[in-house]
């Protein structure tokens, strides 16, 4: 079986760079015939990114527009996730863990929270149980999960944010160290403050604590800190890739390889890279398959490459979930 299992809906900041991205994946699925670049065609954009911006991200005609590229793309389970800071309910836990203050980075990630933070959890819910019925009366499987950043000391906080839904499963992911969030464009001169192997260091300490915690049914993009391609010698970062592979086996927690870096950021490399995947492989980490699709032009890129990349290390099986369980199935 083929399965994607880690997709978003929308993600803000709301941008002319995000109008034009929703554009090109509206016009995937609906091409205008107007000439492109004429006032016609200008027209006709305006007035479809109209309709999309007010129904939302979880009207189904959006979400038929991922159900349609599932099928094309074989895929017969997918899991549907957003963001936690999407969710106006969780401005309290990123608002403790995040440095907001009234510095140059907490000013800009307020501004950012504020941006991205628009949607209620419950809508969300409901937008993809309704869809449940509806993909499976076209041979998909779909799944409803939810992306939850990891913060120490939050556990308790993030237990009780995720208690009121019943999700098929949960990531865990690290966005943030020292209050910072690394993976944002405006911020990554951050970067050179840092001893990179101190960094690497503390990150994976993070990720650690995450799989240890226990609350997720996997971890996701577990070398996610080289997004923008600052990175120690990767001979150094081994001893880091031998416990995190460790604390899965142990805790018996799934993580994925993850294509978003690999065709939407600088450092073009799958999560996680080729040598950290190896040290997983043999030490029997169990894994899913993701896209970390933001569009639904891109659900399921770079499934069948990571598909196959797994085959041919001996994985039979690839993680699949429902009811907050994983179930081992068919690779292939």
């Amino acid at each position: 079986m083929k399965v994607d299992y880690h997709l978003h809906l929308e993600e803000g900041p709301y941008s002319l760079r995000w109008l034009d991205r929703t554009n090109k994946a509206l016009d995937h699925f609906h091409p205008i015939s107007e000439n492109k670049h004429s006032l016609e065609w200008l027209n006709k954009s305006m007035e479809r990114l109209n309709t999309r911006i007010k129904k939302g991200a979880y009207d189904s005609s959006w979400l038929d527009l991922y159900l349609i590229e599932a099928k094309k793309k074989g895929l017969t389970e997918v899991g549907i996730v957003d963001h936690l800071y999407r969710f106006k309910e969780t401005r309290a836990y990123f608002e403790k863990y995040l440095d907001i203050g009234n510095t140059e980075l907490g000013n800009k990630q307020r501004n950012w929270l504020n941006q991205v933070m628009t949607e209620s959890m419950g809508d969300f819910v409901q937008a993809i149980k309704v869809a449940k019925e509806r993909w499976a009366s076209e041979g998909v499987t779909l799944r409803l999960g939810i992306e939850a950043d990891y913060f120490p000391g939050g556990e308790q906080e993030l237990t009780e944010l995720l208690g009121s839904f019943e999700w098929d499963y949960v990531i865990g992911s690290v966005h943030y160290i020292y209050g910072w969030g690394f993976d944002n464009p405006e911020t990554q001169n951050l970067f050179s403050n840092y001893d990179l192997e101190e960094l690497y260091g503390d990150f994976f300490t993070l990720v650690e604590q995450a799989i240890r915690s226990k609350l997720f049914q996997f971890v996701a993009h577990l070398d996610n800190l080289k997004v923008f391609n600052y990175r120690p010698e990767e001979s150094r970062l081994i001893p880091f890739y031998e416990k995190i592979a460790k604390a899965l086996v142990e805790t018996d927690t799934a993580t994925e390889i993850n294509a978003g870096l690999f065709y939407r950021y600088p450092v073009k490399e799958m999560c996680p890279s080729p040598t950290f995947l190896n040290v997983l492989i043999k030490n029997d980490v169990k894994f899913t398959t993701s896209s970390d699709s933001h569009y639904p032009d891109d659900i399921g890129a770079f499934i069948d490459q990571n598909s196959e990349t797994l085959m041919k290390n001996g994985i039979t099986e690839i993680a699949s979930f429902e009811k907050r369980k994983r179930i081992m199935k068919s690779l292939g």
